[in-house]
């Protein structure tokens, strides 16, 4: 299954607040549709199905990006939950969106695709490049390029810089310090169902 373009809001009814998805806010808070508003009880399989739904829609990724994902989580010692968000969390369309330079992830593929940005110097246009602590992460030195920039930055998705990041708004340059810690995820997740759904599947 390809990247989500459908309405965003209707999938933020369903599996809650998705702070890289869309910053708006559903009238609604329940999930869309007939039975939306009917109170059922869901399955165990259903909870991990949510859970790992909430992670491809937040991070835009296919389910083949995020089964990619998972299995080099599984291969690096440690949990593999906090392995798998700090895999996603790395990327650097996110990590684009977490300077404050795109006011959602989709919003900073788009200024990565379309080769705004810069890493260490070169372009780099793959939404998907895995950022390494000491990375310069910097917008071209073009006036299309900044302005854009400096449009977003004047009302950006989330207010706090996470502590492995450092951003200088007057040159619109950032630099990835370490790798991002779990408490600085913005997404409330239980990463651990994830990883269960994935177990079971396999």
């Amino acid at each position: 299954m390809s990247r989500y373009t459908g309405p965003r809001l209707r999938v933020t009814r369903r599996l809650g607040d998705l702070p890289g998805l869309t910053r708006k806010n559903a009238r609604r808070q329940y999930p869309p549709g007939q039975h939306g508003q009917s109170r059922r009880k869901r399955s165990e399989y259903a909870i991990r199905l949510e859970e790992k739904q909430k992670l491809r829609y937040n991070y835009g990724v296919s389910e083949k990006q995020l089964v990619r994902y998972v299995k080099k989580a599984r291969r690096v010692g440690g949990s593999t939950g906090q392995v798998l968000l700090q895999l996603l969390e790395m990327r650097l369309d996110n990590t684009v969106f977490r300077l404050g330079m795109a006011p959602t992830i989709p919003a900073a593929r788009q200024l990565v695709n379309h080769g705004h940005v810069t890493v260490n110097g070169g372009v780099v246009d793959i939404a998907s490049y895995q950022c390494r602590p000491g990375d310069v992460i910097a917008i071209r030195d073009r006036d299309k390029s900044r302005k854009i920039v400096e449009t977003n930055l004047s009302n950006p998705g989330l207010a706090n810089l996470p502590s492995h990041l450092e951003f200088d708004k007057n040159t619109y340059v950032g630099k990835v310090n370490g790798v991002i810690e779990r408490e600085w995820v913005a997404l409330n997740i239980n990463e651990l169902l994830v990883i269960e759904y994935y177990s079971r599947k396999a």
